[in-house]
């Protein structure tokens, strides 16, 4: 079980446009996308550039969380500040992305919670540590979570290759 605090409360149908604006996407790679993370939300934008954003902190969001576009960058963008992602659903190739890239996700259909509120997330279970409130979490199925965990794809299969070659 981890602890985190929510920084970032968010709605339903949260956009990559949202995330990670069309007009940066001129700009591509990993090391660079975080600093353009919710960049029209320019306090919160400013807080993660600062660093005042620590690892393993919450965005908690309500359903379709990452629609709109296919683009990747808004994964990458929220990867690179190392964000957990906890909505009552997140939109497919968003899914995807974020299993490719590492980023954590926690799907808990029913969640409530607020900008500073503490959380406990478990396996299969979140409860909001401010309000008491416990919410079923839908876990990712073994296969994308095993992909998450190594954090990503690339890194799953390296670590998958090179298990293979130790063992010929």
């Amino acid at each position: 079980m981890s602890k985190a605090r929510v920084v970032l409360a968010l709605g339903d149908d949260v956009s990559t446009d949202q995330i990670y604006p069309g007009r940066y996407m001129a700009t591509v790679l990993p090391t660079e996308t975080p600093q353009f993370a919710f960049a029209d939300l320019a306090a919160f934008n400013a807080l993660l550039k600062s660093g005042g954003v620590g690892a393993g902190s919450v965005v908690v969001a309500g359903r379709n969380f990452g629609c709109g576009s296919s683009r990747e960058q808004a994964v990458s963008a929220l990867k690179g500040h190392e964000l957990i992602i906890v909505a009552k659903s997140f939109a497919r190739i968003f899914l995807q992305n974020a299993v490719n890239l590492g980023l954590r996700l926690v799907e808990a259909p029913d969640v409530a919670a607020s900008e500073g509120d503490d959380l406990a997330i478990g396996l299969t279970e979140l409860t909001n540590l401010t309000t008491g409130r416990r919410f079923g979490i839908k876990p990712l199925p073994p296969a994308r979570q095993a992909v998450t965990e190594a954090g990503g794809l690339i890194a799953y299969t390296r670590s998958r290759l090179v298990g293979r070659g130790a063992a010929a």
